[in-house]
């Protein structure tokens, strides 16, 4: 028996679809803005399903990000409300951690923009400090090249709570990260910055093994997070982009999800859960599958 952490699964892409209105740049931020307790509804699938742990609906709250939407301003008032949301799904479960995103400062799978550390840095510190008093832990996300991850750890280094870093593979060599770098290159990051756990998450699921054997390497507890989609296409990876350049997967059911996943557990992983287009169901069918396993959830 092992004792796992049961992530929940999509956010953005889960309230974009519960919406059913207009893909915009601005994602699943234009979803809370226009419908904040459909937030709150998310959350409270995903602990019914059996996570553990509520992701905030903070990916995407940079400023970089919500400029084009003349939004900058209102961080603050953004991140009130994806923390009261998380936090009332939790009261009304009885329990639960939450976890604070942080996504990629300015877009995701583009390891060409690569930011400058020192003002990723600056940058991430603003967002960790609003809102590291009310989660229990910094959720670093979808990180595609080592430049990047530098940036994010630094940022929330002095932020008094447990970080995990969350890094994003090549969907057809798991050994490199979504910049060509090799995933052994994060290992000096690792050592200096002391995260308390390290995952890889929105790849595809088949490429997981591969980085979590590297992975388990690095002496930290590790898991996964896979998403649901047939790739990235080129239309996304262009400056502003909405989700439905996106296709989702067909061939990835709750059940054979969990075969993926309960794969990863029997290579030591201690955290798993999912990303994009793998939503309550599919982490319901998991937690069953673990259970069924002998497992412990926490």
């Amino acid at each position: 028996m092992t004792r796992i952490t049961l992530l929940d699964g999509s956010i953005g892409q889960e309230l974009v679809k519960r919406s059913g209105d207009r893909a915009t740049p601005l994602w699943s931020t234009q979803v809370m803005i226009d419908h904040p307790d459909l937030v709150g509804e998310v959350h409270a699938a995903y602990f019914c399903a059996g996570a553990t742990i509520a992701t905030t609906n903070t990916y995407a709250l940079h400023r970089s990000r919500l400029t084009r939407g003349g939004l900058e301003d209102r961080i603050p008032e953004l991140m009130e409300t994806a923390l009261t949301q998380a936090e009332r799904a939790r009261a009304a479960h009885g329990g639960g951690r939450i976890a604070g995103s942080l996504g990629p400062l300015l877009a995701s799978y583009r390891p060409d923009l690569n930011p400058d550390p020192d003002d990723a840095a600056a940058k991430f510190a603003e967002l960790t400090a609003l809102m590291a008093d009310r989660v229990d832990l910094i959720l670093i996300e979808t990180v595609s090249l080592v430049q990047e991850a530098l940036g994010a750890l630094r940022g929330t280094r002095n932020c008094a709570k447990p970080v995990w870093l969350s890094l994003t593979v090549d969907d057809d060599d798991g050994t490199r990260l979504r910049s060509g770098e090799p995933l052994t290159d994060i290992a000096p990051l690792v050592a200096e910055f002391d995260p308390q756990a390290v995952l890889i998450n929105c790849s595809r699921p088949e490429a997981i093994p591969a980085a979590l054997d590297i992975l388990k390497t690095l002496g930290k507890p590790f898991g996964a997070y896979a998403n649901g989609f047939t790739r990235i296409s080129e239309d996304f990876l262009k400056d502003a982009p909405t989700v439905d350049a996106l296709e989702q997967r067909t061939d990835l059911d709750p059940a054979t999800y969990a075969d993926h996943a309960l794969g990863w557990v029997e290579q030591g992983a201690t955290i798993v859960g999912g990303c994009c287009e793998v939503g309550p169901d599919h982490i319901e069918e998991l937690a069953r599958r673990l259970c069924a396993a002998g497992h412990e959830i926490t």
